[in-house]
């Protein structure tokens, strides 16, 4: 990195109490590059921030989530008019989305999407992955509710005895129909990188390759065991497959959904697809 290399850093708000790391990254790197750190609080500072990048190199501070709406502002930007497929490779819908350094403020963190990859969580570790160019495709996964998802979605949620409550939905992947409505649903997971839970010692994937072509769907099923006379058990099957897309069509209304750790609802049929290798990060 020279010195006429300038660098943005993305980071939430002063109001997260998380300014430490992004200034000991800033620091690391202004010993090599110009320094532009930009805070941001909703999607529309984001979309700003991005729009005055100017080639910069960028560097995203926060959890998955804040990684997922920077990603999701690129991908709103990128995404082409209907019919033009210039510098789109033949299984993307995007063209290649600019590498990003990926500075965690949760110190003590094990499983977010850094931790996952293998990727430096010290400020300084980062700016030093930032510095040396070195990156690594991934993949990404958008759905048609007009987001992306970077580590995992996991829809369903829990009643009042905090076990996960009861729900009917029917989950394609590609050709194959792993849970249809007329079966009981506790959760279904949509995973891009490494594990996903749905209750403590629930594993519904735990191995998901983030470079792979393909996303991981798991869903967890209660099922009766048991012949009389003995007395029936219920224990929780879980149905795994990987593909390129997944179709899931709650009966329900509203279905809770974690997407990347943020909370919304699924409410209508919603379809993930895989973008294969479509952004990247510095790996130092």
């Amino acid at each position: 990195m020279t010195s006429e290399t300038a660098v943005m850093i993305i980071a939430p708000g002063p109001g997260t109490g998380t300014r430490v790391p992004v200034l000991r990254c800033a620091d690391a790197l202004r010993k090599h590059a110009e320094v532009t750190i930009r805070e941001v609080d909703s999607p529309a500072d984001a979309n700003a921030a991005l729009a005055d990048a100017d080639g910069r190199r960028l560097v995203v501070a926060g959890s998955d989530d804040e990684i997922r709406a920077v990603l999701r502002q690129l991908v709103r930007r990128v995404v082409p008019k209907a019919g033009d497929r210039t510098g789109i490779a033949d299984n993307r819908t995007i063209p290649d989305l600019p590498p990003l350094g990926l500075l965690p403020l949760d110190g003590s963190a094990t499983d977010d999407l850094v931790a996952v990859l293998g990727l430096p969580r010290e400020p300084e570790a980062v700016a030093a992955a930032v510095r040396a160019d070195r990156t690594r495709r991934l993949d990404l996964l958008r759905h048609d509710g007009g987001s992306v998802t970077v580590h995992a979605a996991l829809l369903g949620g829990r009643g009042t005895d905090g076990l996960p409550a009861p729900w009917t939905a029917s989950v394609t992947v590609d050709d194959t129909v792993l849970c249809q409505p007329d079966e009981m649903l506790l959760a279904v997971g949509v995973t891009n990188a490494g594990r996903l839970e749905a209750l403590p010692g629930l594993a519904l994937t735990s191995d998901a390759d983030p470079a792979d072509g393909a996303l991981d769907v798991a869903v967890a099923v209660p099922v009766r065991r048991g012949r009389w006379p003995r007395k029936p058990r219920t224990e929780v099957e879980v149905r795994r497959f990987r593909g390129r897309a997944v179709a899931i069509t709650p009966s329900d209304v509203r279905i809770p959904a974690l997407d990347d750790g943020a909370e919304g609802v699924v409410s209508r049929k919603r379809t993930w697809w895989v973008e294969p290798s479509a952004w990247a990060v510095y790996t130092g």
